[in-house]
């Protein structure tokens, strides 16, 4: 079937719905689209797997947060605010923010234009995406759509999936972990259409973060797999093997496939690509990962023998380094490249799916991906028989860990150690984690008997506030104004699910 025919049928989304964002109603259309097993990048890659000894995939990962700090406490975008109070401390980068969240798309046909091969893979939060129509800054997404819709640029750019809110897994309530995923989905459909959204494949988790308790993090990759993902991204230091040993040298540059398994025993895995560990923002932009690639060469995978993969991800928009050594170093690295004659072989430019899809074509087996599990889960299977766990025997190890150990914690693992999103936050947590439950209080039942309930504009609002409370903005700045926003949004959420009515109720 083609994509044409599949598309056919289905309704063109809008980007807004009662003046807020499309993020909901139509979710067995988007899983559709994004759950089959054709491949996206193969059928117009230029590489061949035999001739590259290594590559190197690069991501630039992008976030705003909406806040309640608009006209007469409207939500709006966080760039927006930085536009509207320039003198407030580094808010005049404000424009040079917006013009970080649209460059790709100028600097990926440029690039193409002057004989290179370049890739790169996009993470945008659904709330900048969101802020950005708000702020109508069609200029920033004219030249994504370029990138993202024209066949002649698409093959070199592959997006990836990240919560709606960037919100952190870890400390997300676990039936929202689903919610932010489809939120996501639905509002990136409704700006770049169904055929973009079928080739998003792997999957980017605000802050790198990922659950170590074992029943978030069978939840979480559940639902990565049943809305269409086939990998996800993961910070080296997050992961363990089975044995509770860091990952090999050699391990962290293929693919590995991370099980986890709940409380019950039942196991499930996905593809992982590691992010291996440095000064995140530096090492994309002075294109570290080329010059890392440079001294890796093929290595075996079970009976298969592969390309090694750099993987690094930064925020796009941070810093002199991102806006200033970037744009210098990616020209300056292509074009020697281009200029040695090796733009498709040796050590060239990668996408994630691409690299994964090249490596199955060519008769590698994921089932023979080296193993790995979330970080200390090794502890908790230690006391635990896997064979017969049970919630009680679960919890009441990680009990046990929390009191021998203090080096254990279920708050998982980030890119970096230094930053809890939980201690500290018990005034965001609370709040957090009651509006969750009230609105699956109301809406949970209800979308079981009619699944058309989702299209209701009531829905999409209590949705939205539940979603945007648990943007880890408002536990990464510290107590003040973002905790501030965070109670504000709460306050906004109760109403929007009507509270008063479903304590009546």
């Amino acid at each position: 079937m083609t994509a044409t025919a599949s598309f056919a049928d289905l309704p063109v989304l809008d980007e807004l719905r009662s003046g807020l964002p499309n993020i909901c109603g139509w979710e067995a259309e988007i899983r559709s689209i994004v759950n089959h097993p054709d491949p996206v990048f193969l059928p117009t890659t230029n590489l061949r797997l035999d001739a590259i000894t290594a590559g190197f995939a690069c991501a630039l990962h992008m976030h705003q947060p909406t806040i309640p700090a608009g006209w007469n406490g409207g939500l709006i975008c966080n760039l927006q605010y930085m536009v509207e109070h320039p003198h407030d401390g580094d808010n005049h980068n404000a424009e040079m923010f917006a013009w970080c969240y649209s460059r790709m798309g100028n600097f990926i046909p440029e690039l193409i234009a002057q004989g290179c091969n370049p890739r790169i893979m996009l993470d945008y939060s659904g709330n900048l995406l969101w802020g950005l129509r708000q702020m109508n800054r069609d200029d920033v997404f004219n030249t994504l759509k370029r990138i993202t819709c024209d066949p002649d640029y698409q093959p070199y750019v592959e997006w990836l999936g990240t919560m709606w809110s960037h919100a952190v897994v870890p400390s997300t309530p676990i039936p929202d972990l689903k919610l932010h995923i489809q939120a996501w989905q639905h509002y990136f459909a409704s700006v770049f259409g169904y055929d973009a959204l079928r080739r998003v494949k792997g999957f980017s988790p605000p802050e790198m973060h990922l659950p170590n308790h074992p029943d978030t993090l069978y939840e979480y990759i559940t639902a990565l797999k049943e809305c269409g993902y086939r990998w996800l991204m993961v910070q080296e230091h997050s992961v363990e093997n089975l044995d509770g040993s860091g990952l090999r040298q050699e391990q962290k540059y293929i693919p590995n496939r991370l099980v986890a398994r709940n409380s019950q025993g039942e196991t499930i895995a996905i593809t992982a690509l590691i992010k291996t560990q440095g000064s995140d923002t530096k090492l994309v932009a002075q294109m570290q990962p080329y010059f890392e690639a440079k001294g890796r060469g093929q290595q075996p995978i079970g009976h298969f023998t592969a390309p090694s993969l750099v993987t690094q991800i930064a925020d796009g928009e941070n810093g002199g380094v991102m806006m200033n050594e970037y744009p210098r170093d990616l020209f300056r690295i292509y074009h020697e490249i281009r200029d040695r004659g090796d733009n498709y072989s040796g050590v060239v430019a990668m996408n994630g799916t691409e690299y994964l899809e090249l490596l199955e074509a060519a008769g590698a087996n994921p089932q023979e991906y080296p193993i790995c599990q979330a970080a200390s889960q090794y502890k908790i299977w230690q006391r635990v028989d896997p064979t017969c766990a049970t919630p009680d025997a679960v919890e009441q190890a990680i009990a046990d860990l929390n009191q021998s150990d203090p080096h254990f914690h279920v708050d998982g693992a980030s890119w970096t150690n230094d930053i809890s999103w939980v201690k500290g936050y018990e005034n965001v947590l609370e709040p957090m984690n009651k509006l969750s439950a009230l609105f699956h209080k109301k809406y949970d039942s209800l979308v079981q008997s009619d699944p058309e309930v989702t299209k209701r504009s009531d829905y999409q609002e209590a949705l939205l506030y539940t979603l945007l409370l648990q943007t880890s903005c408002f536990r990464y700045w510290g107590q003040g104004t973002w905790t501030d926003y965070a109670r504000e949004l709460y306050r906004r959420g109760e109403g929007a699910i009507g509270i008063e009515q479903l304590i009546r109720g």
